[in-house]
């Protein structure tokens, strides 16, 4: 009787460099998607190299810091603007308003998007209806929509949400339809050998193989709802990270403009995150068959 040989990770494991985590595997993993994951120690020696080249920027002056000013600068800025606000708001207050405003568009882009693409996807009536509607807008970039909006809307906060609802609506469509359409015909037909209802194979078949496709249409329109924020704050904001980038810039206040762009891409990345942890608790059967 063979002893049981304990496998301990090794070196490399423990710092991040070893290519499926804590023990090794001898396996062929080209093509399965499972074996990709990610490394903390690249992803922490990216940022470390570009924080050091920031720093190198100001600290040798290759760049003028009018136009790329430097940590330490920054940083002073940063706290200045978090204690005290900016144009009489505080920096709480324009994460506030911009979440408010990104979390409404998105949130109803979801709501509308998603039964609006599984429509599509089951009905070839509906499919036929809409198709041509959320192909001809899915290219138009929101941006474009800000006149009309303005004019049917005015600069209140329905204009804002209202563009970053667009941001997100097609995307939302698109990825359920997708997703109803990758369901294998194999397993609705199995459900209804085994006397499910129409009903029954939506709920347990269609939806549970469509979350996945759901999951990275949710994540890349938050994505895109991020993008559209700055122009969507334009609007007469007084308050909002996009608008706090817009006014800084008008009077060269650079470090404003770049503490805004570090927020907006921390705080997605967060977001990110936070839909990537429930996408895995929600759909734990994604890429398992």
């Amino acid at each position: 009787m063979s002893e049981k040989t304990e496998i301990k990770p090794t070196l490399a494991a423990r710092l991040g460099l070893a290519q499926f985590g804590t023990t090794e595997r001898k396996t062929v993993t080209f093509g399965d998607a499972s074996a990709v994951v990610g490394s903390r120690f690249w992803s922490i020696m990216s940022v470390l190299i570009l924080a050091i080249l920031w720093w190198a920027s100001a600290a040798f002056e290759w760049t003028d810091p009018r136009f790329l000013p430097g940590p330490a600068s920054t940083w002073e800025r940063f706290v200045l603007i978090a204690t005290e606000g900016y144009r009489r708001v505080t920096l709480m207050e324009h994460l506030t308003a911009s979440m408010s405003r990104i979390l409404w568009g998105f949130g109803i882009g979801c709501v509308v998007g998603i039964p609006l693409g599984f429509a599509m996807g089951l009905s070839n009536f509906l499919r036929g209806i809409f198709d041509p509607i959320v192909e001809f807008f899915r290219p138009i970039p929101p941006l474009a929509f800000i006149p009309l909006v303005i004019l049917w809307f005015g600069i209140g906060e329905e204009s804002k949400v209202l563009l970053l609802f667009l941001a997100a609506l097609w995307i939302m469509a698109i990825a359920a339809r997708s997703g109803v359409l990758s369901v294998k015909l194999s397993k609705v037909h199995a459900a209804y050998s085994l006397g499910a209802s129409k009903f029954q194979v939506l709920r347990h078949v269609i939806l549970p193989n469509a979350l996945p496709e759901i999951f990275i249409g949710m994540r890349v329109a938050l994505g895109v709802c991020w993008g559209t924020l700055v122009a969507a704050e334009l609007l007469g904001a007084q308050e909002g990270i996009g608008q706090m980038i817009w006014v800084a810039q008008k009077f060269f206040l650079t470090e404003i403009v770049i503490i805004g762009i570090i927020l907006i891409g921390v705080i997605g990345i967060a977001m990110d995150f936070a839909m990537r942890l429930l996408e895995g608790w929600l759909i734990p059967w994604r890429g398992k068959g």
